[in-house]
């Protein structure tokens, strides 16, 4: 009985090794074979996405894709279906949302301002060569959660020598339209109008630009040098937030900016006043350069005067802003300071705290960019400032302030 119970056993054993080696390559067949045939879903839709490059793209299918890639243009994206999409629109959808890009809906020079699906978007026209110059780096998930910097919503690239880039809308305009006047909304002007920046947000605003540079200089790895920074290209939301704008399309040279020495000429001298010296001169690039930009910027904010200015009498020469403010504070002549601030702001704003900016100005403004303050400071010294400023309840603040304020005739001509 012991050996037919063992013999029972092993045969029990045998069987169930049997079964088990069966079901193992019954498992191993299966396995392979589904490695050797293609996923020709996958496949098909993984080569789309590769073919799918910054060339002719109007179809509406399909419309979604994300940038992730170089940034030495868009032939070398390489576009995955992940967050932060942008926006594939045909010209159809763009002529919709502007109306046939009506004059009426011009907000300056080649931009316009479109509504697309109860949406709200800037779409710029630009040479279809230029799109390969956009910096896709700077609109992926990140940017697109940075609170100070404008998002890239989509493209529409055409078979002709124009294309378009749409981007967030800034209800407020630039803040070169609030300072120097222009347009601040769609198709209205504010240059007759009592309207202005408060101190408080000429403050905000100041700090809201160094905190996007702080994010594109020390945060983004490589860093972002923006190059182009100035009050054309800082836009105000409805709640006057700044964000930093018009990235890596900027069509003109140091050289092209150097050919009009007349302000009289060629108001877009402007330009000259934001370039440092050593970008000026030997086209040398750091993030140093946008610091003095931003220096600039900052003495705008301040008084309201343009970059460059030209003196009423005949022969004088150019005024550079960033060389007044110097000649003010060697000066120690407080009532001439006074006199240099923004008249709109009146006595609403803290002197001391104006003196504080214009000594940071000019720091961000010195030749030598070892110099410099790097944007991680100056956002340091803004917020330790805002923190400082007394209440606001003991300041006069009008009214009119607060928003655009737009002339009948000038809105009623708008309709």
């Amino acid at each position: 009985m012991w050996n037919v119970g063992v013999y029972i056993a092993l045969t029990i054993a045998i069987f169930g090794a049997i079964i088990a080696v069966a079901a193992a390559a019954v498992v191993f067949v299966i396995r392979l074979k589904r490695k050797e045939k293609p996923n020709l879903g996958s496949i098909d839709s993984d080569m789309k996405l590769q073919q799918l490059g910054f060339s002719v793209r109007t179809a509406a299918s399909d419309k979604k894709v994300s940038f992730e890639g170089s940034q030495e243009g868009l032939d070398h994206v390489h576009l995955t279906p992940r967050k932060g999409l942008l926006e594939l629109y045909t010209i159809d959808e763009l002529k919709k949302a502007t109306e046939d890009f009506n004059p009426g809906n011009q907000i300056e020079g080649k931009v316009y301002h479109g509504r697309l699906n109860g949406k709200n978007m800037a779409i710029k026209l630009i040479k279809t060569e230029h799109v390969s110059n956009v910096e896709v780096r700077l609109f992926n998930v990140a940017t697109h959660q940075h609170p100070n910097i404008i998002r890239l919503l989509g493209t529409c690239v055409t078979e002709g020598s124009s294309s378009f880039l749409v981007f967030e809308y800034a209800k407020n305009g630039s803040l070169k339209d609030w300072l120097h006047g222009g347009l601040a909304m769609k198709n209205q002007f504010i240059a007759s109008c009592y309207c202005f920046l408060t101190w408080k947000q000429r403050l905000r605003i100041s700090r809201d630009v160094a905190v996007a540079l702080q994010y594109m200089h020390q945060v983004m790895n490589p860093s972002y040098i923006h190059r182009n920074i100035k009050s054309k290209n800082i836009f105000l939301d409805e709640d006057f937030n700044a964000k930093i704008g018009d990235f890596g399309i900027r069509n003109s040279s140091v050289e092209d900016e150097t050919k009009y020495p007349d302000v009289s000429t060629n108001p877009a001298i402007w330009n000259l006043g934001y370039l440092a010296p050593e970008y000026l001169h030997q086209g040398v690039v750091s993030p140093a350069v946008d610091i003095f930009a931003y220096g600039v910027v900052l003495l705008e904010i301040l008084s309201g005067k343009t970059p460059i200015t030209r003196p009423d009498n005949k022969g004088g020469t150019n005024v550079w802003l960033s060389e007044k403010i110097k000649a003010i504070l060697v000066s120690e002549n407080r009532d001439e300071l006074r006199q240099w601030m923004d008249c709109a702001l009146g006595e609403n704003y803290w002197f001391d705290t104006a003196l504080t900016m214009a000594n940071l100005a000019r720091a961000c403004t010195e030749e030598d960019p070892c110099l410099r303050p790097n944007a991680g400071e100056i956002v340091e010294k803004l917020s330790r400032l805002m923190d400082e400023s007394p209440e606001d309840e003991h300041m006069l603040i009008c009214e009119s302030s607060c928003k655009p304020l737009v002339n009948s005739s000038t809105n009623n001509s708008s309709e």
